[in-house]
């Protein structure tokens, strides 16, 4: 079989999410760097392997192509069940979907590159109006859910119990982009906690941007 390979860029979240879930599953795999602000990502030789043109894209060990982070992330999950990316029980299972796609589901599209681009290019927003809109949709999730997390009984030192799972990988990609933005994170007592233990786990510490060998 071949080996696997992760399309991605150093600076995507989604791409970040997945490295996250790379390395808890402990599969080595090879790096592929799309540069997205040069448009490689836009080259025939790529969208031969995802026609939507974004990343990430993993090329499974025998040849199966999956896109989009959550449907790889989940894909991992179920070829290499340990350890669990979601919990067994079905409710349990629901939370961390839940909490999940509050980030990728609400944050990331209103927040990706191509929409701060069109902000720039059709609207003439400037540096500082796309930040504050980058803040403004950050804070519309991030608010209900540092009440979910510090208020439900079964977040832990992770977003839910002791061991870190899906829920996780999205929120610690999110909070390196709020750093990007210069989010305010004082409000979000419970998330930041979250996150830094999560980075006390070299899973989550080597798949971060400034480690990856495309950054600058």
């Amino acid at each position: 079989m071949s080996r696997v390979v992760l399309h991605n860029y150093f600076r995507s979240s989604t791409s970040y999410r997945v490295r996250i879930a790379l390395n808890l599953k402990g599969v080595d795999y090879d790096y592929v760097a799309h540069h997205l602000r040069h448009g490689e990502h836009r080259d025939p030789a790529y969208l031969a392997v995802n026609p939507q043109g974004l990343v990430p894209a993993l090329v499974w060990s025998n040849g199966t192509i999956v896109t989009q982070s959550l449907a790889i992330c989940e894909f991992l999950d179920e070829m290499i069940p340990e350890p669990p990316l979601l919990p067994a029980e079905p409710g349990d299972r629901a939370r961390v979907r839940a909490i999940a796609q509050m980030i990728a589901c609400e944050i990331h599209p209103v927040n990706n590159l191509r929409v701060l681009n069109t902000l720039r290019s059709r609207y003439g927003a400037d540096d500082a109006g796309v930040a504050d809109w980058f803040r403004q949709w950050v804070h519309e999730t991030f608010v209900p859910l540092e009440a979910m997390l510090a208020t439900h009984p079964q977040t832990g030192r992770f977003c839910h119990g002791e061991t870190p799972g899906l829920a996780d990988i999205c929120l610690v990609a999110q909070v390196a982009n709020n750093a990007r933005f210069n989010v305010d994170m004082s409000p979000y007592p419970t998330i930041s906690r979250i996150r830094d233990a999560c980075m006390e786990l070299s899973a989550f510490a080597d798949a971060s941007p400034a480690r990856q060998p495309d950054a600058e």
